[in-house]
């Protein structure tokens, strides 16, 4: 736990030099959450609202090197995780994660992008479930990446509902299933921490300006429990947070814009 007033979260992510994802909207929506950000950057993206256009990935000894660097002086109270990409780099964080005891530890399994570029390889997604998975405080996925994880249909509430329950059988602690990719007026989030079930129901905002969300939620999660937050009451921050970003939009762009941080 960090000896600082105010509590410091890592992620551990891409970067996104649209500035609307990744390292970026972490960085950004902790600080609207009053947590100092700090980062291990695992990848640098050239990408904008429209898409990714390449990626360099870090090599796995220097996004190790940043993790130690953080956290031997700076002591984050949590960390998140978002683009990992390859297995050698899930391995690598999991390792870092397992022998600081990094925790609250936040997963957000990030393997396709909004626009629908994939930013995890198929043959690490088995090594996130079996190194990562067992560590995470609470695992976000959307419904693409609960489907990939868990290998159901995931098909309306209930399917988010069976989802959550095997996420947290193969080892999460507790597992929001986010309903936004999915379709219809409502969207449903659903969280279950193996105990109890928590929905949200909330009215879907016809918009473009959705670049970003999964991350900006993740970090606002992680940034509750930076604070000391339940995670069912930090992922209520974070959804009440996210919705209003979305609300106040800049609109950039001429793809999937990105939110309003402030």
């Amino acid at each position: 736990m960090s000896q600082s007033k105010r509590p410091v979260s890592l992620t551990i992510a891409g970067s996104d030099s649209g500035g609307g994802a990744g390292i970026q909207a972490d960085i950004k929506t902790f600080q609207a959450f009053g947590v100092f950000g700090t980062s291990a950057i695992t990848a640098v993206t050239a990408q904008n609202t429209l898409g990714v256009a390449a990626t360099h990935l870090v090599p796995a000894d220097i996004v190790r090197a940043q993790i130690d660097a953080v956290v031997k002086d700076l002591a984050p109270s949590v960390v998140k995780t978002g683009m990992l990409a390859t297995r050698e780099l899930v391995t690598t964080v999991a390792d870092g994660i397992r022998e600081y005891a990094l925790t609250p530890y936040v997963l957000d399994p990030v393997m396709v992008a909004t626009s629908g570029d994939r930013l995890l390889d198929g043959n690490a997604a088995d090594t996130l479930i079996q190194n990562l998975l067992p560590l995470a405080t609470v695992v976000t996925p959307n419904l693409d990446e609960a489907r990939l994880l868990t290998g159901l249909a995931v098909v309306g509430e209930e399917g988010q509902r069976e989802a959550a329950r095997q996420l947290v059988r193969m080892g999460a602690h507790a597992a929001l299933v986010k309903g936004g990719h999915g379709s219809g007026p409502e969207i449903v989030d659903l969280l279950w921490d193996g105990t109890e079930e928590r929905v949200w129901r909330r009215t879907r905002i016809m918009t473009r300006n959705t670049h970003g969300t999964g991350c900006s939620l993740s970090a606002g999660i992680a940034a509750g429990l930076a604070k000391g937050r339940s995670v069912s009451r930090a992922t209520d921050d974070a959804l009440r947070y996210v919705e209003l970003a979305i609300l106040r939009a800049p609109n950039l762009g001429h793809g999937h814009g990105p939110l309003s941080h402030f």
